[in-house]
């Protein structure tokens, strides 16, 4: 009986992302292996006061200026994933 792999992070792809430069929310399309690619919500990528990122964290709760963010990319969004996942 051949033994379960794990994740295997060379198969995980970022196929397309983008970053609120608000709040630093990040969304992104991915993609594992031959799988159907997927959107993920966060991590979230904040700024030190010297201007440089701090190391990501979950993207936690949803403030007001993520959601109108994410309503001005939503159509970009769709329209690049489902380019990707063809007709469903």
């Amino acid at each position: 009986m051949a033994a379960k792999k794990g994740f295997d992070p060379e198969k995980d792809k970022i196929l397309k992302q983008w970053k609120c430069d608000d709040t630093g929310l990040m969304i992104s399309i991915n993609q594992y292996g031959d799988g159907e690619p997927k959107v993920q919500i966060g991590p979230r990528i904040l700024l030190k006061k010297d201007g440089t990122e701090r190391v990501p964290s979950k993207a936690g709760r949803l403030s007001i200026e993520d959601i109108m963010w994410l309503y001005d990319i939503i159509d970009e969004l769709k329209d690049d994933l489902s380019g990707r996942v063809g007709p469903g």
